[in-house]
């Protein structure tokens, strides 16, 4: 072997040496190293400061959390499905943040963008009468409670009894007692199709008819709109942007599934 292949051998075997990872520690067959170590420690850094933890703890930490996850793997919990659910989710998340994540930095909100679009989803104050409905109704259960609803609509309509009355004596919802006032609350606070039901009230304290939400049963009275310069301008354009947010994650998954391969039961969805 001449100098210079022997040489070069020597480079090759100095450089990967010094490439190499450093254990930091070893569980069984498992190796933390001292980047993943080291990145950890950073973590906890910015999370508590350095008189919150010690690098021992934080080794220490990791070496736990390792040594219950392979008691799991031997468990075989890395197969069960509610788990396999769990790592599901945080994949879905984690892709979400990798992918979007640039344009999720790039979003912005003017003030007359949020003018404008406050003018369209303005805070509301309302009140309600509440009558609940299981996840599910049979076709008796919504029956019943529509005749219910519509018995307490025409006593205030008839003016036989105030809408505050109607909702301290009536309403399932814990605002009842208060003349069923839900204080002024932003769109995002309230049931979308509430919401809108909200803002097609025209007359200050007109009550809506019969609204149907997730939730149940709601009549509806307008009670106040809170003007652009009394709101909290930074929160509606946080509002905003989660909302841009949302816009994009959407467009984004519905392309992909656009270029996938997907079949519907439609058997499972009557």
């Amino acid at each position: 072997m001449t100098k210079t292949l022997i040489l070069t051998v020597a480079v090759a075997v100095l450089t990967t040496n010094a490439h190499a990872a450093i254990e930091a520690a070893r569980i069984n067959e498992h190796v933390i190293t001292s980047e993943q170590f080291s990145a950890r420690y950073a973590d906890q850094l910015r999370a508590v400061g350095p008189a919150g933890i010690s690098k021992k703890e934080v080794l220490e930490d990791m070496i736990r959390k390792e040594v219950a996850v392979q008691e799991a793997k031997k468990m075989k919990l890395d197969q069960d499905q509610a788990v396999q659910d769990r790592l599901n989710s945080v994949l879905f998340y984690a892709y979400i943040e990798r992918k979007l994540g640039p344009d999720f930095e790039r979003l912005g909100v003017t003030d007359s963008d949020a003018k404008a679009w406050y003018e369209k989803n303005p805070e509301i104050r309302t009140s309600h009468v509440f009558l609940g409905l299981s996840a599910e109704p049979s076709p008796e259960e919504l029956k019943k409670v529509e005749a219910r609803m519509s018995e307490i609509a025409k006593e205030i309509k008839s003016d036989k009894i105030s809408f505050a009355e109607a909702a301290q004596r009536y309403s399932e919802d814990p605002s009842g007692p208060m003349g069923g006032d839900l204080d002024f609350r932003t769109k995002d606070r309230l049931d979308p199709t509430y919401y809108q039901a909200a803002l097609k009230l025209g007359r200050p304290l007109e009550v809506s008819g019969i609204v149907r939400t997730a939730f149940g049963l709601h009549l509806i009275r307008l009670t106040g709109k809170r003007d652009w310069k009394e709101t909290d301008r930074t929160r509606i354009k946080r509002l905003i942007l989660e909302e841009k947010r949302e816009n994009l994650v959407a467009k984004h998954l519905s392309d992909l599934r656009a270029k996938s391969k997907v079949s519907v039961n439609q058997e499972l969805l009557r």
